[in-house]
């Protein structure tokens, strides 16, 4: 079903996947507690579970309650939150093991869509990978995420994106994973 941003703010999201805009691509998400989607998730996209996925939320108070206590964002990094950059970071015990690969690391991300935005934080953190098949290009275009529709429960209407790739920067090493649109 396609649906607006509006709508999707009020319907209820347990044991729904959805396709939803971000500020890079369009993702494929459900609930952080939905066990049972994200295997969905994961069978839609044809997707290894040794691949990890990862977690948008829609401020700092929601990723502070996904990562192990003691651990700081650095304030040169939360600089670019909202915006196209994921952190890896120490999980806490409320992230299961399936969303991280079985690793104890967990990359979050607040991204810098309005609509992605409003639906985090009505609904709270979702587990969010990019809209395709694995190994194919992401979708970029709205018109390209109807071909999903027979197997999701809502597409939210949104714009053709850009694609520019989020920086992955890992916090646990110190290093930069993949160079994006932000510098780091």
């Amino acid at each position: 079903m396609i649906v607006s941003w509006q709508t999707a703010i009020h319907t209820n999201l347990n044991g729904k996947v959805i396709i939803l805009p971000t500020d890079t691509v369009y993702g494929i998400g459900c609930l952080l507690s939905d066990i049972d989607s994200i295997h969905r998730i994961y069978d839609i996209k044809q997707r290894d579970y040794t691949k990890a996925m990862v977690i948008l939320c829609s401020d700092l108070g929601q990723v502070q309650s996904l990562i192990e206590s003691g651990q700081n964002i650095p304030k040169e990094l939360a600089k670019h939150w909202p915006g196209k950059l994921t952190i890896i970071f120490f999980k806490n015990e409320s992230v299961c093991d399936i969303i991280t690969a079985n690793k104890n690391t967990v990359g979050i991300r607040i991204p810098g869509n309005y609509i992605a935005l409003e639906l985090l934080k009505k609904h709270g953190p979702m587990v969010v990978t990019s809209l395709n098949i694995s190994n194919e290009p992401p979708i970029l275009k709205f018109k390209d995420t109807l071909d999903f529709e027979n197997r999701v429960d809502l597409i939210i209407e949104g714009e053709d994106l850009d694609g520019i790739p989020s920086t992955v920067y890992d916090l646990t090493t110190d290093e930069v994973l993949r160079q994006g649109e932000i510098r780091i």
